[in-house]
């Protein structure tokens, strides 16, 4: 029976959590890969999950990330999620690929699940092995609980600044589902899924193929349309679990609330990817593009990303330059169709450049919007109606002194 769409409303819950959703835990701790912060997360779901996952397109995955398919492969189902950060377990070796394996044997023990309930997830330097006193201290005394969302925030992070995490809810057959995500990243960051790791839960009902097909959907729109220096990693992947405690009919397209649960899960992977981006290493704004007009949603996206993702671009808006020709040369390499007699570009509310010459303007007023936390780029085509938007962040001195010296 197919059913007919409806309205349905989805609502940010403030300070919510990737532990909003019923019937989930999570902590983290210090064991000693780093010198003194967190560094040992955890993820437990009290029942077993279905279990969704996009991984980095690297040819070089790393061990964990090949140890978590192999786990999501063999039932579709997940109970908990270890994560490590300060050594990424990356282009280890076997010995790398024995040290996953041994990370999800003692969480499957400590918890008694079957180890394909297992998964795990690694970040931070390549190349190093694993320090599996530190990590065995972490899979069996790491403590988790319905409190412990911002220690396992910390424990993920990196060279972020500061913790992410978003959450939402949405009307599934009458009864509140909820939404919730962390996420870390700041630097290489270029998702074809990137440094980059997000985790989500939710307490809704839906199979593991729809939740597969629901969370690629929602990641095409987001993490994959944000960048801060065009590096994609080793490690990227995005985690989802569902554990049904809610009861309602399950999830899938035919079901009359599925938009509203799709347009719920894009919305905490849009908000996750913005905070990543605004977060970039050394950043001190975020930058929006947004693209209209464009022979498809592909084309506009490819365009909004290789505005956001140009050196130039993001140099001369760390710089306070309204430099539309920097906008003008991204727009003309990409890899989508343009006409340049019919194309309108704004920095912020100003008409920068139309049908192929430039506008007056003001360069003062200009610089003065470009010094606001976010700024807005839009393109307009006049092609079609397609439509798409990507993130990024400046370009800074920060961003070379950092990375610099990211090993020492």
């Amino acid at each position: 029976m197919v059913h007919t769409a409806k309205t349905y409303s989805v609502e940010k819950v403030e300070n919510g959590t990737i532990l909003s959703p019923k019937g989930y835990q999570a902590g983290g701790m210090h064991c000693g890969l780093r010198y003194k912060k967190k560094d040992f997360g955890m993820l437990v779901s009290e029942t077993p999950a279905a279990a969704a996952a996009v991984y980095t397109q690297s040819h070089f995955q790393a061990p964990p990330l090949k140890v978590t398919q192999e786990s999501i492969n063999d039932k579709g189902k997940l109970q908990a999620v270890a994560i490590n950060s300060a050594i990424a377990n990356a282009c280890t070796g076997k010995q790398g690929l024995e040290n996953a394996y041994q990370m999800r044997k003692m969480v499957a023990a400590r918890f008694s699940l079957p180890e394909e309930y297992v998964a795990v997830a690694s970040t931070g330097v390549i190349g190093e092995q694993l320090k599996m006193d530190e990590i065995t201290k972490g899979c069996t005394s790491v403590e988790v609980s319905k409190q412990g969302a911002a220690d396992f925030q910390k424990a993920i992070l990196t060279t972020d600044t500061c913790e992410k995490s978003a959450c939402y809810q949405v009307q599934i057959d009458g009864e509140t589902v909820t939404i919730g995500g962390a996420a870390k990243g700041s630097g290489m960051i270029h998702p074809n899924m990137a440094t980059m790791l997000g985790f989500i839960t939710t307490d809704a009902s839906v199979e593991q193929d729809v939740l597969q097909k629901a969370l690629s959907s929602s990641i095409d729109q987001t993490f994959n349309q944000i960048t801060v220096d065009g590096e994609t990693s080793t490690n990227d992947m995005v985690l989802a679990l569902a554990n049904g405690r809610v009861q309602h009919q399950p999830l899938d397209e035919n079901h009359p609330d599925w938009e509203g649960f799709q347009a719920a899960l894009q919305k905490v992977c849009e908000d996750l990817a913005k905070q990543i981006a605004k977060d970039g290493e050394g950043a001190t704004k975020l930058i929006e593009v947004n693209v209209a007009g464009a022979k498809t949603n592909q084309e506009a996206q490819i365009i909004a990303k290789k505005v956001v993702g140009s050196s130039l671009v993001k140099t001369a808006i760390y710089g306070l330059d309204a430099n539309w020709g920097r906008i003008v040369g991204a727009i003309g390499h990409s890899d989508a169709q343009v006409n340049p007699e019919a194309c309108d570009i704004y920095i912020e509310d100003q008409l920068v450049f139309s049908n192929g010459t430039p506008c007056q303007f003001s360069e003062e007023q200009a610089s003065e919007d470009m010094s606001n936390d976010e700024v807005t780029i839009d393109i307009q085509l006049y092609e079609a109606d397609g439509r798409g938007t990507a993130w990024g962040c400046d370009l800074t001195y920060d961003y070379v002194k950092i990375n610099a010296s990211y090993r020492t």
